[in-house]
């Protein structure tokens, strides 16, 4: 079996986060969701756990993050275009999503944006050159 990942992210409002994680296409398994929870699948090995708090719950006594006033992690999710970021992000925002949250990132062999999902998790959206992503950043980048 592939390694697998699974993001559990609580949500207020099942319906709606759905139907936003599809509008920046994500696509919903139905095997894995019911009216707990919404399984959205970004790729074969990446999927996102959408869950009513009252379920979420279930799993840790923890308290759930303020989202929109306080953040845990960032989730970069990788395209294969400057277009291809744009156009997600642009696909966030008609959905509902607060857009750039985070300072655009433009470092010419890099670009990224971001947006804030209706609950409050941020998202950054990101395009790398190949050639660099295989051999690293300029040293000065990192500095």
């Amino acid at each position: 079996m592939s390694k697998l990942i699974f993001v559990n992210l609580p949500v207020t409002d099942l319906a709606r986060s759905t139907a936003f994680y599809e509008a920046v296409g994500f696509t919903k398994n139905p095997k894995f969701s019911n009216e707990q929870a919404s399984c959205m699948v970004w790729s074969d090995t990446i999927h996102f756990m959408l869950l009513r708090h009252d379920f979420w719950k279930t799993f840790t006594d923890k308290q759930i993050v303020d989202a929109p006033k306080a953040a845990q992690v960032l989730l970069c999710l990788i395209r294969d275009s400057r277009d291809e970021v744009d156009a997600m992000v642009a696909q966030a925002g008609a959905a509902g999503g607060r857009l750039d949250p985070t300072p655009v990132q433009e470092m010419g062999f890099m670009y990224g944006r971001s947006f804030e999902d209706p609950d409050g998790h941020i998202f950054e959206i990101s395009w790398m050159d190949p050639q660099m992503a295989a051999e690293g950043p300029p040293a000065e980048a990192m500095a």
